[in-house]
């Protein structure tokens, strides 16, 4: 019986049923990183990694160039990345599986990229490299080759949705979607903000920590738990109507991650979300628990 296809998260046991099965072609990719040091990821990969593991950085790969007004973390050139996917050998059904050491934040923004660029059999390792390491399960520290002539990924229809500021500055007076914000509770209300020149978030917009997705263990709530407290998020509002946003469209990814495993599909993402909005002084900026 082949595997099934994996869409949201695979767990360690399924990862190693999926990499044992000669009639399925899988590609895993560790996206480990630390916004203060951005060597570390990469570096941290080196000494070990799940085996026959590829990396993808934040900052080179799973971004794309700063401008100044478009936010920390841009998105990536659609062409480009599809290109350095087919690098890694990726073909139209490959299953990919990322993973990170810090609760999926980084990896869902690999996972959330690949539904960008049409490509649906993508999940993110649930717990990540410290799920495999409690595992008992082995690690590498071996850089695999690249194949060579790589994959034949096709660029499909995006399976996502993404919303701009302009839309979203429009929506301060209309209030027909309901932003989301990811970021940790201190920073949402304006206080403690290191990592963006200005504190606080959009108006009109609610918090929903991307941590408070994971158990203690560093795994995903089960779908029906995640459904419940997204629900409470959301309120009257459908998952069509809602947008994800974070610091810099990173962790809202995990955000939409969620919604998806607790069954509430269909909202969007803000890419540039708050580092994007706040370099623009004509934007307003609210503080506060709300």
């Amino acid at each position: 019986m082949p595997s099934p296809i994996w869409t949201t998260l695979i767990s360690c046991a399924e990862l190693q049923a999926l990499r044992q099965d000669p009639a399925r072609d899988s590609v895993l990719i560790d996206c480990s990183f630390d916004l203060a040091d951005p060597a570390a990821g990469r570096a941290a990969y080196h000494q070990s990694h799940l085996p026959g593991a590829y990396y993808l950085h934040l900052d080179n790969e799973l971004s794309g160039p700063k401008t100044g007004t478009n936010g920390r973390h841009p998105l990536p050139d659609p062409d480009a990345f599809t290109a350095r996917l087919r690098a890694l050998g990726v073909n139209d059904e490959t299953q990919v599986v990322v993973y990170d050491a810090q609760g999926g934040m980084y990896a869902a923004r690999a996972w959330w990229l690949l539904r960008w660029i049409g490509h649906q059999a993508v999940a993110v390792l649930d717990g990540g490299k410290p799920a495999w390491i409690a595992a008992g399960l082995p690690l590498d520290s071996g850089k695999p080759d690249e194949p060579e002539g790589g994959g034949h990924l096709t660029r499909r229809p995006s399976l996502v949705d993404t919303v701009d500021a302009e839309l979203l500055m429009d929506n301060l007076d209309r209030r027909e979607r309901l932003v989301v914000d990811a970021r940790a509770p201190d920073r949402f209300r304006g206080e403690n903000e290191t990592l963006d020149p200005v504190g606080g978030h959009i108006p009109g917009a609610v918090n929903r920590f991307f941590k408070d997705n994971l158990q203690a263990n560093g795994q995903f709530k089960d779908g029906a738990t995640l459904r419940a407290e997204l629900e409470r998020v959301l309120g009257t509002t459908s998952p069509s109507q809602a947008v994800m946003q974070c610091g810099s469209g990173v962790t809202a990814c995990h955000n939409l991650l969620a919604l998806e495993v607790a069954g509430l599909s269909g909202a969007a993402l803000y890419p540039g979300s708050w580092s994007e909005w706040c370099a623009n002084p004509a934007r307003p900026v609210a503080t506060g628990e709300r």
